[in-house]
Order: C-alpha cells, then sequence, then structure tokens
C-alpha cells in the first residue's frame, strides 16, 4: 500500500477487504474472484493490484488483520499459564483454553473480528487452496510449533508422529464445526435461547477433542479388527450368492397332505 493515502482510497480498501471477507465465508480462496469482490466492494479491478498487488495480497491482508491478534492473544495466554505451572506441563483443557478464550474474544468484538469471526477461522482452516495453506503455515508456523510442544508436554505417551496424527483430526474437527453453520442450527434447534451461544459450542467441542487427545494408543500391528470383519462378512455374503439352493424340505404331515 502507498505510503500516503487519501481519504476515499482507504474507504474504497477497507471495502474490498470486507469483501473478500464475506465472500471468502461463502465461497473459499479459489471459488472467489477478484472481479467478484470488486463488484462487492463497489470498484473497479485495478484497485486490487492498487492497494495488495492482486488477489492473493488481498487475501493475505484479509486474513492477517484478523488472524495476526488471534495469534498474537494465544500465545500470550499460553505464556501466562505456563509462568502459573512454573515449570510443570499444562493439561489439554489449559491448552485448549488458550486456544479457544481468544477466539471467543475476537469473535465478541466487532472492531475486531465481530460476530463472523469463528466461522472465519474454521473457514482458513478447511480451505483446501495449496498457496493458502502454504502461506497460513508459514505465517503462523511459530504458534503452531509452540501448541506442539505444549501438546507434547502434556501428552508424553504419545510419539511425535501419533501426536501429530492427533492434532490434524483435533484442528479438523475444530475447523469443520466453525466453518459451517450446522452446529449452529443444531444448538438453536435444541435450545432456541442458545442459538448464538459460541461460547457453549466449543464448551461441548472440548471434551471430544480432549478425549480423542488422551484416547488409549492404538494397535497398528495386525490387521485392523473394522477391516476384518467388513471382510468377513464380504467372503460369507459372496459364499451363500454361489452355494446352490437347497430344495425345500415340507414337514411329514405337510408332505402327505401335499401327496
Amino acid at each position: 500500500m502507498p505510503a500516503a493515502e487519501s481519504r476515499p482510497s482507504l474507504r474504497t480498501r477497507e471495502r474490498l477487504l470486507k469483501a473478500a471477507e464475506a465472500l471468502f465465508l461463502d465461497h473459499g480462496y479459489d471459488g472467489t474472484s477478484a472481479r467478484m469482490i470488486t463488484t462487492t466492494a463497489r470498484a473497479n479491478l485495478a484497485a486490487v493490484n492498487y492497494h495488495f498487488g492482486g488477489k492473493e495480497g488481498l487475501f493475505h491482508a484479509m486474513l492477517e488483520r484478523r488472524l495476526d491478534a488471534l495469534h498474537e492473544e494465544r500465545l500470550a495466554l499460553l505464556d501466562a499459564y505456563e509462568r502459573v505451572a512454573a515449570g510443570r506441563s499444562l493439561t489439554c483443557e489449559r491448552i485448549l483454553a488458550a486456544l479457544f478464550v481468544p477466539a471467543l474474544r475476537l469473535a465478541r468484538d466487532g472492531k475486531r473480528g465481530g460476530k463472523d469471526f469463528l466461522r472465519l477461522l474454521g473457514r482458513a482452516y478447511v480451505d483446501p487452496s495449496p498457496a493458502l495453506r502454504a502461506f497460513l503455515s508459514e505465517r503462523y508456523a511459530p504458534s503452531i510449533a509452540r501448541f506442539k510442544d505444549a501438546f507434547a508436554r502434556a501428552l508424553p505417551q504419545l510419539a511425535p508422529r501419533e501426536l501429530t496424527w492427533r492434532l490434524h483430526f483435533m484442528m479438523g474437527a475444530l475447523a469443520y464445526t466453525l466453518a459451517g453453520a450446522d452446529a449452529w442450527k443444531l444448538i438453536a434447534a435444541l435450545n432456541p435461547a442458545d442459538g448464538s451461544n459460541d461460547q457453549l459450542l466449543l464448551r461441548r467441542l472440548a471434551p471430544f477433542l480432549i478425549a480423542g487427545l488422551q484416547a488409549p494408543l492404538p494397535d497398528l500391528t495386525g490387521d485392523d479388527p473394522v477391516v476384518s470383519l467388513v471382510q468377513t462378512r464380504q467372503t460369507r455374503g459372496r459364499a451363500s450368492a454361489n452355494k446352490p439352493a437347497r430344495p425345500a424340505v415340507l414337514p411329514p404331515r405337510a408332505a402327505r397332505r401335499a401327496a
């Protein structure tokens, strides 16, 4: 962005950021074109290049202004918990709190995130665009590493590879829950008074995630019991289909009547 911009130029920049954010929530990175953004923002295509150097730069700026603050607050809260722990490992509950609490704060702050912040967070996690994934992984690598180290100390029984898988599943469940509207609709259906209660949603999700993180180690040496069961049933089904049909045998009394 140029060093000094006029007030109308800054307003155009803000409209582009807001349009990109709204369209990203519904269409993702690849499904949102620069033309869609400029049409929504009532700007011309040249404005995207002028302010951001292109669509990719616009999306980077849109995510940075939302997620930079989130990761800073997450790390600050994790630091505070670790100071209180005085060298002891944190519990999984505490680490998840460091992930969730800042997200809830931003979701309640209209100037820094607002009502769609959690959906934006979930959408950013699940978006399949390689360019977007590479950007997020690189920019927030220090934050990701800090939380992974904290979980490693909390779960010393897990080998690094197993921990990586479980954190992958955990973030997938979190992202899926936040990105879509299904969970919010479910809460509203069960209790209309809690239809917009994001804290309640995450409080329901946290025990599920913790149970997955702390689950016993799987036995990866033998055949998978579920796969074996399916294969056995398939084998029995094929055997039954190929077996000649047995003639019907009537009870003696019914046989005499038939004769």
